[in-house]
């Protein structure tokens, strides 16, 4: 068996949903590999990501667990068969490998959904507003990290699932850099909002009764809801989220941002507002 050196975020969620699995048949590691007829050690890097399952090994597992999920385990049994070399790969070894991950996941979800208190989301951002937050990293980064970030927002800006924005005012009225750099970036924010799979809402200052908007959250809609996933910002990368009750506990977050803020049309009057200010 090759052990894998660096399993990716996708890996390590089925690895993941696996062990869950069987824990929740419970049976422990030896038990389960006395099923399967491998050692102990085998389901020890299966359930670590460190090694790969076939997609026949998935469904014997899932019998022994007793899980009759029929969707769940072809979910799975998909995740574990793909074999997809996707764009971010060119960046491997060049970018922090929560860059990667963000963007594979990205690539396989079906939905996207931001909620934003103090940047425009990275999917949005224009190449000047991303350097000048990029810039204002600390440790900083030199001029080419800056430019090999830049570069991979600017591919993972190319998608074409539905996503959903919800910016806080704070966000809008923020000068990351100059007057200009602002001005450019709210009117680009009017552009995307106009594309049939973005919506862009806005959550004003004068909102009253509000503090629901208390960080910025990303939630990545999987095949089926239990994988779903959601990315918080970390100091050193990205905390990708998936147990079902902290899950349940962001849907509903982002149920009270959503009926919290403006409706599309109005949101695109309020950008529109705040860039004539500038």
């Amino acid at each position: 068996m090759v052990k894998r050196r660096e399993p990716t975020a996708r890996q390590v969620r089925l690895a993941t949903e696996l062990r869950r699995l069987r824990e929740t048949a419970g049976l422990n590691s030896r038990q389960a590999a006395g099923l399967l007829g491998v050692s102990p050690a085998q389901i020890t890097h299966i359930e670590s990501a460190l090694a790969g399952v076939s997609e026949q090994r998935i469904r014997r597992l899932a019998s022994h667990y007793a899980c009759t999920d029929k969707e769940f385990i072809g979910a799975l049994a998909a995740m574990a068969t793909d074999r997809t070399r996707g764009w971010w790969e060119e960046y491997r070894g060049l970018l922090p490998t929560s860059f990667l991950d963000l963007s594979e996941l990205e690539h396989h979800a079906r939905f996207l959904r931001h909620v934003a208190v103090l940047y425009v989301p990275g999917l949005l951002q224009t190449e000047d507003y991303a350097r000048a937050v990029f810039s204002s990293r600390l440790p900083e980064l030199t001029a080419e990290e800056i430019e090999l970030r830049i570069q991979h927002r600017r591919a993972r800006q190319e998608f074409t699932i539905p996503y959903e924005a919800v910016i806080h005012e704070a966000a809008l009225r923020i000068r990351v850099s100059n007057r200009a750099t602002s001005r450019a970036q709210l009117t680009r924010l009017l552009e995307l909002s106009e594309a049939d799979h973005i919506t862009v809402r806005v959550i004003p200052f004068d909102l009253d009764d509000f503090a629901s908007a208390s960080g910025t959250m990303t939630y990545m809609g999987g095949s089926l809801p239990k994988l779903d996933t959601v990315v918080r910002d970390a100091l050193h990368g990205s905390a990708f989220i998936d147990s079902e009750a902290q899950l349940n506990t962001y849907r509903t977050s982002f149920r009270k941002v959503e009926a919290a803020s403006l409706e599309p049309e109005q949101s695109r009057e309020f950008v529109h507002r705040l860039a004539k200010e500038l």
